[in-house]
């Protein structure tokens, strides 16, 4: 894996990380959460707080490599498209819609689906018609191809 995918999967990470850290809810006092120590766990990037030998998140953030997008060489045909896999006749869109269904939908031939339901991870909403879910790439190809 290249540096600059590295750094791409770090960056996706980390904002992950911050978005989570950022959350309004209040902690409760009781409610600490523990560590494998038993203890508060520490702030702060992986490898604990920066007393204990690990980075700040704002310091981990920094040490991300930027560099200049590229899209050289980037041809959409490279990349397969929903592939089956482990050959058991589901192609990876419908191997997601099978695991993720809240109502699981019935399976034809093919691994053709009709009915069931999704609810969203974004705003919770339930999904009964399965062609308008997106189950594609967290980041587009191109952009990862660019970040590489």
């Amino acid at each position: 894996m290249s540096l600059r995918r590295l750094g791409f999967l770090s960056i996706a990470l980390l904002t992950a990380a911050t978005l989570t850290a950022c959350s309004t809810e209040p902690v409760e006092a009781d409610d600490p959460k523990p560590s494998a120590t038993g203890t508060t766990a520490p702030s702060g990037a992986p490898g604990g707080a920066p007393d204990e030998g690990g980075l700040a998140l704002a310091d981990a953030i920094r040490k991300i490599p930027v560099a200049e997008e590229k899209r050289t060489g980037y041809e959409r045909d490279s990349f397969k498209h929903w592939v089956d896999e482990d050959d058991d006749g589901c192609p990876t869109r419908q191997e997601v819609l099978l695991a993720e269904a809240v109502t699981a939908p019935e399976q034809g031939d093919r691994c053709t689906l009709s009915g069931g339901s999704w609810t969203s991870y974004y705003d919770e909403a339930e999904v009964s018609d399965a062609k308008k879910l997106d189950i594609d790439h967290m980041v587009p190809l191109a952009e990862a191809w660019d970040s590489k």
